[in-house]
């Protein structure tokens, strides 16, 4: 398996080109980017990058695409505020500022012949498809791949051509379920809690990656624990507000620990003591 390699500069900006965007649902956009002379962005999966709209400021957002996608890279921006209104009129050929990428990733260099379980809860998707990817990319590296996905309601879902891809697979086994369904949805309907119990595994041998709102990991992490996964088999991304990247500024600073530079990802061991104030 490749060995994913760190940016060494963390103050550089660096000017990124869109090359394409795709609406994927009513509030988010995809923004595939490439780098100046088709430079890798060398991330690691679960890691982020800042990226700034001159004039209007910079925010954090996680790559949600493989290593394995070379001389360009993707995010995936949800319209809710000042800057992210303005990134999404932005179209093919637009400038932004690329900076990072940051943080500690999902750890891909332990992760070989493990089975591999993702549990996503809404834009949590986002982080976890870059890993997800990378796991299919490589799949004779890996053992069982289980893919759980819980959404508001079907519009939710983001990704949704690779989902049906997902589902047609016989090495990856993808459930998903909704809060709230339509008279069109023929799936799963309830929390995302509830498709854990009948996923069958080996708990010594399984990694669980765990991303959503915050609200829900002390509900999905309290099943994994059900299922025997070791608590540091079980990685948390936590999302925070991060205005530096860099641990400078405390935005993101959760108990002493900056998610920015010790995170986002996590080991459940490492953060249980902590689980009320995620």
């Amino acid at each position: 398996m490749k060995t994913l390699k760190r940016k060494d500069s963390e103050y550089e900006i660096k000017k990124g080109r869109i090359l394409r965007t795709k609406e994927i649902t009513d509030l988010e956009k995809l923004f595939e980017i490439v780098l100046p002379g088709g430079e890798n962005l060398n991330h690691e999966p679960g890691q982020f990058v800042m990226v700034s709209l001159l004039g209007v400021g910079e925010a954090p957002f996680s790559v949600s695409s493989s290593p394995t996608k070379l001389g360009s890279f993707e995010l995936v921006v949800r319209n809710v505020g000042k800057l992210t209104n303005a990134f999404n009129r932005l179209k093919a050929g637009d400038e932004v500022g690329i900076r990072g990428p940051f943080g500690n990733g999902f750890p891909v260099h332990i992760l070989d012949g493990s089975d591999l379980l993702f549990v996503a809860g809404g834009i949590g998707i986002v982080p976890l498809h870059s890993l997800i990817n990378y796991a299919i990319d490589n799949r004779r590296d890996f053992g069982k791949v289980n893919i759980l996905l819980g959404c508001n309601r079907p519009e939710d879902m983001l990704f949704s051509d690779e989902l049906d891809e997902w589902t047609k697979r016989l090495d990856v086994n993808f459930e998903c379920t909704v809060d709230r369904a339509d008279s069109g949805w023929k799936g799963n309907i309830g929390l995302i809690t509830s498709l854990i119990p009948g996923i069958n595994l080996i708990p010594e041998r399984t990694f669980a990656f765990v991303v959503g709102p915050p609200i829900m990991y002390k509900f999905v992490v309290d099943k994994l624990l059900e299922k025997e996964i070791p608590e540091r088999q079980i990685l948390i991304s936590l999302e925070r507000h991060m205005k530096c990247g860099l641990g400078k500024c405390g935005h993101c600073q959760i108990n002493g620990i900056y998610c920015c530079q010790e995170g986002p990802v996590f080991s459940y061991d490492k953060i249980k003591d902590m689980r009320e104030s995620i």
